[in-house]
């Protein structure tokens, strides 16, 4: 387990043009119930923040994940960021994750999901990205969006129509993942845009969260009107209440303002 940048944190970027924009954040992490050891590595500053959890049994899923926070914390220097940024620290990490595997039959491996600031059309939007099944989830206007898609073998089933997304939720083949960074591939991310406004809020986290709560637990958590560090060790707890199976990780980011230069 990593933990880079702040488990909780505020600060103020000022993006060109002058717009200011406040953030406020905090990362809870947990071992879970049942597991010897945590996986899971997030790093947690503006303007990056993103979840990884490894694979490839103990320390070498712990090293997994730790290479993918270290080389987004190595590459991310500026206060907004473009996605190639984020590709080659993934690039560089998977390079270490090969040499971590060395001869491992079962190979070693991680996922990740985040989100950078980033100008869009001169405006500032979070650039979600992800590989694997950790998630992003927007909150906004009480609604609760999942950002990111999953790369998971019950997702293709869902999308083909032949489960629904509540079979995929107990699904017994529900940890097989189709995109990973390791296993001597290509990392290759989905990106998805997403406009920085006043109150939205993002939630990142490890399948350990999404595994034990469905989205509506999730949207309640959300909703509650605790701050950011209340709100990731509610959900952190929630999901220990009912049994944590796997190792649980959670970033939630708040845009607290967004100061227009014009105003």
């Amino acid at each position: 387990m990593t933990e880079l940048g702040s488990p909780s944190g505020h600060r103020t970027i000022r993006v060109p043009g002058g717009t200011k924009v406040r953030l406020s954040w905090a990362a809870v992490t947990d071992v879970g119930r049942r597991r010897r050891a945590n996986e899971d590595s997030y790093i947690a500053r503006a303007p990056v923040f993103a979840v990884a959890d490894g694979m490839g049994g103990h320390l070498s899923g712990d090293l997994a994940s730790d290479a993918v926070v270290g080389r987004l914390d190595e590459h991310v220097v500026a206060d907004h960021v473009t996605p190639p940024v984020v590709e080659e620290a993934l690039v560089v990490a998977t390079r270490d994750i090969d040499r971590i595997a060395g001869d491992s039959e079962i190979g070693v491996g991680t996922t990740v999901t985040g989100a950078i600031l980033s100008m869009v059309g001169g405006a500032p939007h979070f650039a979600v990205f992800n590989i694997g099944d950790s998630r992003v989830y927007s909150f906004t206007g009480n609604k609760l969006r999942q950002v990111t898609v999953d790369h998971s073998l019950v997702q293709e089933l869902v999308d083909a129509g032949r489960i629904t997304r509540a079979q995929a939720a107990k699904h017994p083949d529900g940890n097989i993942i189709t995109r990973a960074v390791g296993f001597q591939a290509t990392p290759t991310p989905d990106w998805t845009l997403v406009p920085i406004r006043t109150g939205l809020r993002l939630l990142l986290c490890s399948d350990g969260l999404t595994g034990e709560l469905d989205d509506k637990r999730i949207r309640l958590n959300l909703a509650a009107g605790l701050s950011a560090k209340e709100t990731a060790g509610a959900l952190v707890d929630a999901a220990l209440a009912t049994g944590a199976r796997d190792n649980v990780t959670v970033v939630v980011v708040d845009v607290t303002e967004v100061v227009d230069a014009a105003r």
